[in-house]
């Protein structure tokens, strides 16, 4: 290995073991967060109440060193609440910003389906273009400004579809399970001390592994992973599959296409290596394609799962040698 990818290797382990000081089991979710950052690129967060979803953003933000914002969406939110305002000030007689929640380098959209299409469209042009116009005028944001939307699942009381395109902004989506009885039992008798979660990162004990700019730095040291011409055509078979299947309406867009190319590249090094294999696309296609597909009606009133899709896909596409 490269001293440039072992250096990636240290730092992202480092990252990990703080994060697993605050955030309970969870291994596959810190996992997919870490290469939806690295690739530069948002997440979608889904689980039921109470898993740690909110928890493991802050948890990262701080971890990384940079600075974190959060928007709770209620069906009341405006999206001039989310970008921000001019507002006239008496005293200069002219307008001033009021900067909205979304000028930070992390965005934490909590429970972002519980606001109706309006206020959630006030996030595209940001995750697009990293830029926000307010009465006219273009701000741009930080290089590394991500967010991490979380949702509750589609049949919760009060949620909102997310528009699809929308959706295929957010690279990946991390689905969050309740944790494992021995986990669970782990957190029940933390909660009965002063080392809860919610204490042990307000503390300051959990030290901040990287410092001004390394983040930038090590994405770009993620371009010293090979893949090979092989595996990009592999990955564009997956995408175009999805489109062609007999159950399928909407398949997966050419962004899925670049999605899967970057977290290949960022999982690939996470493990310590420097070149891409096809369980790196393989392990990353349910959480990047399987937001973005649309089921035909009389295949989901059958009771046929996306993830069932996906897996006869992946054992109809050819792998390469």
């Amino acid at each position: 290995m490269n001293p440039t990818l072992e250096l990636f290797t240290q730092k992202l382990a480092a990252a990990r073991a703080e994060v697993a000081r605050v955030v309970i089991g969870q291994r596959d979710a810190v996992e997919l967060a870490l290469i939806t950052l690295l690739s530069r690129q948002h997440a979608l967060i889904e689980g039921v109440p109470g898993v740690a979803k909110t928890l493991l953003v802050r948890t990262l933000a701080h971890v990384l060193g940079v600075p974190g914002g959060r928007v709770q969406f209620t069906p009341d939110l405006m999206p001039s609440d989310i970008t921000g305002t001019n507002v006239f000030n008496l005293q200069t007689n002219a307008f001033m910003l009021i900067r909205g929640p979304v000028f930070t380098t992390f965005l934490l959209a909590d429970e972002i389906n519980r606001a109706p299409a309006k206020t959630q469209a006030a996030l595209l042009q940001a995750m697009q273009e990293r830029k926000v116009s307010i009465d006219r005028e273009t701000h741009a944001l930080d290089e590394n400004f991500t967010v991490f939307a979380t949702q509750n699942p589609a049949d919760s009381e009060g949620t909102y579809p997310l528009p699809e395109a929308q959706k295929d902004r957010f690279m990946l989506k991390i689905k969050m399970e309740p944790p494992t009885r021995d986990e669970e039992l782990s957190l029940a008798q933390r909660m009965l001390g002063r080392d809860t979660p919610e204490n042990v990162l307000a503390s300051g004990a959990v030290q901040a592994v990287l410092g001004a700019g390394e983040l930038t730095a090590l994405r770009a040291s993620l371009e010293t992973v090979t893949l090979r011409e092989e595996l990009a055509g592999y990955i564009v078979d997956l995408v175009r599959a999805t489109r062609g299947h007999e159950s399928v309406l909407t398949g997966a867009g050419p962004r899925a296409t670049q999605a899967l190319l970057l977290g290949a590249r960022a999982r690939a090094a996470l493990e310590g290596r420097d070149y891409v294999t096809p369980d790196d696309v393989r392990g990353l296609a349910s959480a990047v394609l399987g937001h973005r597909l649309v089921l035909r009606p009389e295949f989901e009133i059958e009771g046929l799962a996306i993830d069932e899709v996906l897996a006869r896909i992946l054992e109809q596409v050819a792998v390469p040698r």
